[in-house]
């Protein structure tokens, strides 16, 4: 009876990690369209590390642009392409608590709903479905907002951005089973804040 052979997602995941070898390599010898490609591809869910730490959606542009110069700065240092994205997201993590942690002791702020943005565009037939629309996303963000930095980092990847547990947990150096957990109990959390004004 012959060996089955490699199945093709073995040989797509060599193909993805050339690919990506290929990337940072372009990137760190100062390849502009390689660069440009690369902040593409990883703008969105490195701004919802951001805003899954800092819980502040207006201070997501400027600490991005932080990340981003600390990127280029340190993109040297990355010695494996594979964990491009594990990199990615310490550098953006430790941005955004260095720059959450300095905004607060400056101007000892908090949030505000005037700049918070929409999830998702909705369409509606009616400017009172639209009212009532931005309301309902105003208060579902608010809940976001209040939950702690422990619950809410694991949250907006997850439902946000659609990451995987597996790919929270690597990032976050947690096991699956406790990312299931803070994700259980973030999930608990907004059902009691928004208990009777959303059904959840």
């Amino acid at each position: 009876m012959s060996k089955p052979s490699e199945p093709p997602v073995t040989i797509a995941a060599t193909v993805d990690g050339e690919a990506l070898q290929k990337l940072v390599a372009d990137v760190q010898r100062g390849d502009r369209p390689a660069a440009d490609r690369l902040v593409r591809e990883h703008d969105s869910w490195l701004r919802s590390v951001v805003y899954g730490i800092t819980g502040r959606p207006d201070w997501v542009d400027d600490i991005a642009q932080q990340v981003w110069i600390q990127v280029w700065e340190r993109l040297d240092s990355l010695k494996d392409p594979q964990r491009l994205r594990s990199w990615l997201y310490s550098v953006a993590r430790h941005a955004a608590i260095d720059a959450g942690e300095a905004r607060r002791r400056r101007d000892g702020r908090t949030g505000s709903l005037d700049v918070l943005p929409e999830v998702a565009a909705v369409q509606n037939a009616s400017p009172v479905g639209a009212v009532l629309q931005d309301e309902l996303q105003a208060t579902l963000l608010r809940a976001v907002q209040a939950l702690p930095a422990l619950y809410r980092e694991p949250f907006v990847l997850r439902h946000l951005e659609n990451w995987s547990y597996a790919e929270i947990g690597d990032c976050l150096g947690l096991p699956v089973e406790t990312v299931e957990t803070r994700l259980v109990r973030a999930r608990r959390l907004l059902r009691e804040m928004l208990h009777g004004k959303v059904d959840v």
